[in-house]
């Protein structure tokens, strides 16, 4: 374990999160290694449901492992080591009475104190100490305590402002000196008062402790001294309580550290407004605006590492290192549910069995290596191990590139079969080369501002990126005139390298700006694409309803027709039935403008708000006259008064007899001896009664004759909205059978 926890502090140097784990033990109520024992899908759950809930903070416990084995051996505790017990038992009492959602509340719920234990807690204080209204006893002797030490300080009081002391004291207060009441005085205060020195001030003035309150001391000493004995009578007792319910003590203790594991999390998460990750199975980091907890006003970074090797590349101080550590913290934190700041919904960690980091350069005079040798032997010890991610920082660091390159492209090919996933930034273009081709290696460029010519800290996949060093070396303060020879040196055809990188650098970045942005526009027409969608919906649902409420009247207007029927006004039944076909086959509403009289000569008319007459009409205009003028002005202007003209109303035409062969309705109906406007309307009559009472087949009796009344009645029915079909009766053609 010491091991472990060694490692772990190494790698949280490594990744610079000391500062980060520091905040976060803030939160513990008793000191801890930072990682959970147990299943991390079970902590995850208890964490999540521990979010959604208000409690009270614990309060702070030592570490009581030595106290248990001591209880092991039937040892007597003190009464502080007992309290930090008692403190335990008392939170979890008040945990019970909170209502936590599952599983936190199986889990708390299921925590029994022992009658024995529950008793225990009502004899302390919130201060720690034993109630003395439990003990009559220890109450007494309390109160003789108290009565004492005002008597000491009245004595001291009397012999501050006594004339005798006056000409030796050096103020009137009582001083508390090594636990004990005093008097400051001078020099020669014997020949005033006896008393002994208890100690000398810096001064050159004495301590003293009258003998006028020897007894009263004395009387102290034993009122506490009986006080002791009590209190060492309840250790003795409750500790062998404790020894008889020793597995409880150590359930309970442990159980405290697993909540105190949970609400430090939930705790830190809140006040920082970080967000919890909980390790996935795939080997992936997917980050979206992470901010590394030591960085401060961080260039949130948002990568997808999905491959085994991730390959970084390109300026001198643009983030590369801060990227490595960056994604090994986010799996670190992961990996011990560790909360950060993140976008949760976009946000993914893959588990690993360890973390490594080659960051250091291992060189130093102590151990007598060099910087090759001391990477070299860090990446022997990779050899040993599978499931990890290692982040590699400046990966050629201390040796030829060219053979570095070789040596390290074959070096990661062989640990990736061991189920290792690199992160690695360096500046060789040589390795870079030879790996850019590997499907299983992600390229990653640092981006430069070539305009402000300052790093961005962001990051480009996909693309090899420059170094930028003379740039650099520029921005940190070397002369231009040096930086100008070193690129002379440097080489034309290297720069027209470094160039062509650069520009394709650029072009992937405008090609992938210009894909965010198609996305973008991509999202918007999907967006108006539903705004349609429902659009759509609502014309439907209003269309439906309409139909509804057509459906509605037609019912209404056919009952209102049966309903005029049964009182035999077959005129309002006809009419009211004729409405409802209306509604039933409504398709579109139409407005029809009624026909206009046109005006003509000797017309009663309105203009404006003058009435006359209309004298003569020439095209769009008329003469008229008002009030004895006459006015030519155009028609359109003109509106008709008065009365108007009468219409002609056709003579009733006489009541035809219909003979009925059913109650309430007609099966048939005679048209002998009709004329063709008066069988029209009779046969409407017949069939709308027929409707009305359900009939499915009803005959027609027209007669052979010259054929007239067969015709009309056979162009009638063709045009009839509820007729499915009719035809002349076999063996007797007058007669024409219809079905509704």
């Amino acid at each position: 374990m010491g091991s472990q926890d060694k490692s772990d502090k190494s790698i949280i140097q490594k990744l610079d999160l000391d500062g980060y784990i520091q905040q976060f033990k803030q939160f513990l109520a008793r000191e801890k290694p930072v990682a959970m024992m147990g299943d991390i899908n079970q902590h995850y759950r208890y964490i999540q449901a521990l979010s959604n809930a208000q409690f009270p903070t614990p309060s702070s416990v030592p570490n009581l492992d030595r106290e248990l084995a001591r209880i092991q051996k039937q040892a007597v505790l003190s009464l502080d080591e007992i309290y930090a017990f008692v403190t335990m038992f008392s939170y979890f009492n008040k945990l019970s009475a909170i209502g936590f959602a599952e599983p936190i509340a199986s889990w708390i719920q299921g925590i029994e104190m022992p009658e024995e234990i529950v008793e225990i807690i009502g004899y302390f204080t919130a201060e720690g100490d034993i109630n003395p209204e439990r003990d009559p006893e220890l109450f007494k002797l309390e109160r003789a305590i108290k009565q004492n030490k005002i008597d000491i300080k009245e004595t001291l009081y009397k012999l501050a402002h006594s004339s005798k002391l006056r000409d030796y004291l050096v103020d009137t207060q009582v001083h508390f000196n090594g636990g004990e009441e005093t008097l400051l005085v001078r020099g020669g205060f014997n020949n005033a008062i006896k008393a002994t020195v208890a100690a000398r001030s810096p001064g050159g003035f004495f301590y003293i402790i009258p003998q006028s309150i020897s007894h009263l001391k004395e009387k102290e000493s034993a009122l506490l001294s009986s006080k002791e004995e009590i209190i060492y009578r309840y250790c003795k007792n409750m500790s062998a309580i404790f020894f008889k319910w020793e597995r409880f003590l150590a359930f309970i203790n442990k159980e405290y550290d697993r909540f105190d594991h949970y609400q430090a999390r939930v705790s830190f998460a809140r006040a920082k407004e970080y967000e919890f990750i909980l390790p996935s199975k795939h080997k992936r980091i997917k980050l979206q605006d992470f901010a590394h907890p030591a960085i401060e006003n961080p260039v949130p970074i948002t990568m997808d590492f999905s491959k085994q090797i991730m390959l970084v590349t390109g300026v001198n101080a643009g983030g590369k290192t801060m990227l490595l550590k960056s994604m090994l913290s986010a799996v670190y934190m992961s990996k011990y549910l560790l909360p950060f700041k993140c976008d949760p919904a976009k946000t993914e960690v893959g588990h690993y069995k360890s973390i490594e980091a080659i960051i250091d350069d291992p060189q130093s005079v102590k151990n007598d290596i060099s910087t090759f040798a001391g990477r070299m032997q860090e990446f022997a010890k990779l050899f040993g191990k599978e499931d990890a991610i290692v982040g590699v920082d400046e990966i050629e660091l201390g040796t030829d590139s060219d053979e570095a390159a070789s040596l390290f492209r074959v070096m990661l090919d062989e640990l990736r079969k061991k189920g290792i996933s690199f992160i690695v930034t360096t500046h060789h273009k040589r390795l870079a080369s030879l790996m850019a081709s590997d499907e299983e290696v992600e390229l990653i460029a640092a981006l430069y501002d070539e305009e402000r010519r300052l790093p961005t800290y962001t990051f480009l996949q996909g693309s090899i990126g420059k170094s930028y060093a003379f740039e650099t070396a520029q921005r940190y303060g070397v002369p231009a005139s040096i930086v100008h020879k070193a690129k002379e040196v440097y080489g034309e055809d290297k720069e027209n390298l470094n160039e062509l990188i650069e520009k394709s650098t650029s072009l992937e970045r405008e090609m992938r700006m210009k894909i965010a942005k198609i996305d973008e526009e991509l999202k918007s027409v999907e967006k108006l694409k539903e705004k349609l969608q429902e659009e759509e919906f609502k014309l439907q649902e209003s269309h439906r309803k309409a139909i509804a409420t057509l459906e509605n009247r037609y019912n209404a207007a056919t009952k209102k027709a049966r309903e005029a029927l049964k009182v035999q006004e077959s005129t309002e039944g006809r009419r009211l039935l004729n409405v409802a076909h209306k509604h039933k086959d409504y398709k579109q509403k139409e407005v029809q403008l009624l026909d206009e009289i046109p005006l003509k000569e000797g017309d009663k008319v309105k203009y404006r708000s003058h009435k006359g007459e209309i004298l003569s009409i020439h095209g769009k205009d008329a003469t008229i006259i008002v009030d004895g003028l006459k006015m030519r002005v155009p028609s359109v202007q003109l509106k008709r008064r008065g009365d108007t003209p009468s219409i002609k109303v056709k003579p009733k035409a006489k009541e035809i007899q219909v003979t009925v062969e059913k109650a309430g309705a007609a099966l048939s109906l005679k048209l002998l001896g009709m004329y063709a406007d008066e069988a029209i309307d009779t046969v409407d009559k017949f069939l709308s009664d027929a409707l009305v009472h359900g009939l499915h087949e009803v005959q027609i009796i027209h007669g052979t004759g010259g054929g007239v009344l067969s015709k009309m009645v056979g162009d009638y029915l063709k045009n009839h909205p509820k007729i499915e079909k009719f035809y002349r009766m076999p063996g007797n053609l007058g007669i024409t059978v219809v079905e509704l």
